[in-house]
């Protein structure tokens, strides 16, 4: 959430309508660029996406993975997710939501039960609702957020009208009165019933 001097004429209010603006603005983007998902975004948390997204690739899928990124990339990838499981074991997260421990023969234990998707389907949507999370907190820092936070493409109509009632004042009208003058000549039936 930005932080605006005292003297910027921003109230709190105003801040919190910027951070919200921001955040349909991400997902607009997530849902108008399905491409985010891409293999190029394993390296973000190479252990989840073995975990849900490679476990489940058929070897020619991998095979075609591996040329597409050619042999630096497989290294570089290869690589990440070794340091990243060291990291894992060295330093668990309590809040991770998957977790590496290591075993009586010092061997890496990867999961447990509970926390294998049971099909392809369920990883890719595990993935991509971990990394659209990720996107939507702005913790992606290979992204330029600029171009979508300032960008005003990215709002929708809803947002608009949201403003244009945030922005009316109540009215009271009766008859051919209006006002305050209004609210005093009201009486009688409260469309309410009495028992």
């Amino acid at each position: 959430m930005p932080h605006f001097p005292k003297d910027s004429g921003f109230t709190p209010k105003d801040t919190q309508s910027h951070a919200v603006t921001v955040k349909n603005r991400r997902k607009r983007y997530l849902d108008s660029h399905p491409e985010y998902y891409s293999a190029d975004l394993e390296l973000a948390d190479p252990l989840m996406y073995d975990r849900l997204i490679r476990r489940f690739q058929t070897p020619e899928e991998r095979e075609a993975a591996g040329r597409a990124k050619g042999f630096s990339g497989i290294l570089q990838t290869d690589i990440m997710r070794s340091e990243a499981r060291m990291d894992a074991i060295s330093h668990p997260d309590p809040h991770a939501m998957m977790n590496y421990t290591r075993g009586p023969d010092g061997e890496v234990l990867a999961e447990d039960r509970d926390e294998i998707p049971p099909n392809k389907e369920e990883g890719e949507r595990l993935w991509q609702w971990e990394m659209g999370l990720r996107f939507m907190q702005g913790n992606d820092p290979d992204f330029d957020y600029k171009t979508v936070d300032e960008n005003e493409e990215y709002d929708d109509d809803s947002d608009k009208v949201d403003q244009y009632f945030e922005d009316e004042e109540p009215e009271w009208v009766v008859g051919d009165t209006r006002g305050e003058d209004a609210r005093t000549n009201l009486h009688g039936e409260t469309g309410v019933q009495d028992f």
